[in-house]
């Protein structure tokens, strides 16, 4: 049923490729300066405690994963007939947050990082014909939608609060950089309550558990180490409500999940 459409298409790609292109041009220009602006090895960091900590800026681009319905696709009787397709879009965002870091080994250490993540999902609803009627917002809001004839795109923004859990493995320290990789899971919980997501035309809850996977490098300065990093984020909660959401296409939807692609940059 879901029609290909080329510029959404690269919508996707690009909501992906921005961010790895940033990392590798921060990657490259700071490899070279973490390697010349000492003539000796830095002794800065916290390589060799126990227990250390940072902080750390951030910005992603984030997008839901929509799984359509059966009921949509049975091409008989489909759910939602006025639907053509439903297209998530990539947004982008920005948070904060601290590091905690428990060392088991000069490779290998336990991360905790909360933070506070800022967040706009952005979904983009084909209809077959003008469907003004039917896709107005549930309680009479119209600042969360943008009618542009047959397509119209529903915004909902968010604030998470995160509580990964990562283990870190890192490469053995060439002179001023080491490189490293990270995995693990993580807690988000929102702080916009149930009861005010329920009046956006696509609704979903406030609690979600994810996988996270990244790499980035180390640099050591003078007195920090600053560490710059992609990392990816997959939600594995089933978040829709379709009983909340709008009915003009409330049926065409089995299941969203978030996906989220991050670049940190760490101060340690």
């Amino acid at each position: 049923m879901q029609t290909i459409n080329f510029r959404n298409q690269l919508n996707l790609r690009g909501g992906k490729i921005i961010p790895l292109v940033f990392f590798a041009i921060l990657f490259t220009s700071s490899f070279s300066f973490g390697q010349g602006i000492f003539g000796l090895t830095s002794t800065s960091g916290s390589d060799d405690k126990t227990i250390s900590y940072g902080f750390f800026l951030a910005g992603h681009n984030t997008t839901y994963r929509i799984e359509y319905s059966d009921d949509f696709i049975n091409g008989v009787d489909p759910a939602a007939p006025n639907v053509r397709a439903i297209f998530p879009k990539y947004s982008p965002g920005f948070s904060l947050g601290f590091i905690g870091m428990l060392r088991f080994h000069d490779q290998v250490q336990l991360l905790f990082t909360p933070k506070v993540g800022f967040y706009e999902f952005n979904t983009e609803v084909q209809y077959f014909a003008d469907q003004t009627a039917l896709v107005e917002d549930i309680g009479g809001d119209t600042g969360t939608t943008e009618n542009l004839g047959n397509i119209v795109e529903y915004k909902s923004e968010a604030t998470l609060v995160e509580l990964p859990l990562l283990l870190k493995y890192k490469s053995v320290r060439f002179n001023n950089t080491r490189m490293y990789f990270l995995g693990g899971g993580s807690y988000q919980f929102r702080t916009k309550s149930q009861d005010e997501a329920n009046l956006e035309d696509l609704v979903t809850t406030g609690q979600d558990f994810t996988i996270e996977m990244g790499m980035g490098f180390e640099i050591y300065f003078k007195y920090f180490k600053f560490a710059p990093e992609i990392r990816f984020s997959h939600g594995l909660n089933n978040l829709y409500q379709a009983e909340n959401s709008n009915p003009a296409f409330r049926d065409a939807i089995a299941s969203i999940r978030r996906k989220t692609i991050t670049v940190y940059l760490n101060f340690q």
